[in-house]
C-alpha cells in the first residue's frame, strides 16, 4: 500500500496523505477520516507518526545515474513524504569509504541509514547492527546476516524467467553475459539462468558464458564479441543488465547480424536506455522506486523500535517482452 494508492482511493493529493500520516496541519477532521477509511479499504491501517527530528544517512558509492539515481531519489522522496530529511553521501567520494559508515553510531545528528549496494564487508555491517544501529541495505552486494534488514529484487527468478522466454521461442544455444563475480546479484542470476536450462534438459556450456567486471556498455560489447566468435555461435544472448545488452546489440551489428533476426538479446533492469535503443529491449523489470520506498518503511520502523517480522524483502521481477527477441531462424 503506497501513498499514491491511498491518495487515489481517497480522492486527495499525495501531500495530503503525507500530512495525515505525519500528524501535520492543516488537515480537516473530515479529510483525515477520509484518508484513514481509504487506507482501511486498501487492506491496511494508517499509522500517524511525527517526522524524524534527525536526518537519515543515505550511502551510495556510485554515480547517481540510471539505476542508482532512481533508488536514491525514491528514498529521498519517500522520506520527504514522511516529513523527514536525507543526508546523501554518494558518488566517487563515497567509494570505499567504510570509515564514515562505521562511525555512524557516534553521529548524534543521524537517525539511521539506508545503504545502496554497499561494498562494505559483512563483518562491518554486522558490527553496525550489533550496536543496534538502525540500517537497511538496498540490493546487497554480499550475503547479509539474517538480522540485517535488506530490500532486493528477485534476481534468480527474473533471470530464470527471461531464459525461459528464450527457450520457449526455440533457442538452445543461449549465451550468458554474467556480472561481477563478487556480486550477490550476479551469482543469483546465474543460478536462475542455469535452472531454466536444466528444466529443458540442457547443461551450462562454459563456451557460452562470459563474465564482466563492471556492468557497462563497453564491457557488454567486448563480452558479446567474444561469445559471437564461437562456432557455432549463440542464437541469443542474456546480458547482465540493459547497458551490457546495449553493448551486445552493437557487437551484433558489427558482426553483420540483425537483432532479433539473427540474434535475440535480453537485458535486466527495464531502464530508459533499454526502452530507447533500437530494437527496444526485452528485459526484466527491477522495481527500483518500490525498493526505495520499502527501505524507508523498514528503516522508520526500526528507528521507532517496532518489531519487524520480515527483515529480508525480495520484490518480484516481471519479464517485459519487446522487439529484441524472436524465434531463431532455424525455428521460423
Amino acid at each position: 500500500m503506497t501513498f499514491r494508492a491511498i491518495a487515489d482511493e481517497a480522492g486527495v493529493s499525495i501531500a495530503t496523505v503525507s500530512r495525515v500520516i505525519n500528524g501535520q496541519v492543516p488537515v480537516s477532521p473530515a479529510t483525515r477520516q477520509m484518508v484513514r477509511q481509504a487506507a482501511r479499504r486498501l487492506g491496511g491501517g494508517l499509522t500517524e507518526a511525527r517526522p524524524l527530528a534527525r536526518p537519515v544517512f543515505i550511502y551510495c558509492p556510485y554515480a547517481l545515474t540510471d539505476y542508482f539515481g532512481t533508488i536514491v531519489t525514491s528514498v529521498v522522496e519517500t522520506l520527504a513524504l514522511h516529513g523527514s530529511r536525507a543526508l546523501v553521501h554518494a558518488g566517487e567520494s563515497a567509494v570505499g569509504d567504510t570509515t564514515s559508515l562505521l562511525a555512524l553510531p557516534e553521529e548524534p545528528g543521524i537517525a539511521g541509514a539506508v545503504l545502496v549496494l554497499p561494498p562494505s564487508s559483512t563483518r562491518d555491517l554486522a558490527a553496525l547492527h550489533a550496536r543496534r544501529y538502525p540500517l537497511v541495505v538496498v540490493d546487497p552486494r554480499v550475503e547479509l546476516p539474517e538480522d540485517v534488514a535488506s530490500v532486493s529484487a528477485a534476481h534468480a527468478a527474473g533471470a530464470r524467467r527471461v531464459t525461459q522466454h528464450l527457450l520457449g521461442l526455440g533457442h538452445r544455444r543461449i549465451g550468458f553475459i554474467g556480472g561481477p563475480r563478487s556480486w550477490l546479484a550476479s551469482r543469483n542470476r546465474l543460478v536462475g539462468h542455469t535452472a531454466a536450462l536444466a528444466e529443458t534438459g540442457l547443461l551450462p556450456d562454459p563456451a557460452l558464458t562470459a563474465e564482466i567486471t563492471e556492468p557497462t556498455t563497453e564491457q557488454g560489447h567486448t563480452a558479446a564479441l567474444r561469445l559471437l566468435a564461437g562456432e557455432p555461435r549463440p542464437t541469443a544472448l542474456v546480458a547482465f543488465n540493459d547497458k551490457t545488452a546495449a553493448g551486445a546489440v552493437r557487437a551484433a551489428r558489427e558482426k553483420g547480424l540483425t537483432v532479433p533476426g539473427d540474434l535475440s538479446v535480453t537485458g535486466f533492469d527495464d531502464s530508459e536506455l533499454g526502452q530507447s535503443i533500437t530494437p527496444a529491449l526485452t528485459t526484466v523489470r527491477q522495481p527500483l522506486e518500490e525498493m526505495g520506498r520499502i527501505a524507508v518503511s523498514l528503516l522508520l520502523r526500526l528507528i521507532a523500535g517496532h518489531a519487524v517480522d520480515t527483515l529480508h524483502v525480495e520484490l518480484a521481477t516481471p519479464l517485459v517482452v519487446r522487439e529484441s527477441t524472436a524465434p531463431p531462424r532455424s525455428a521460423q
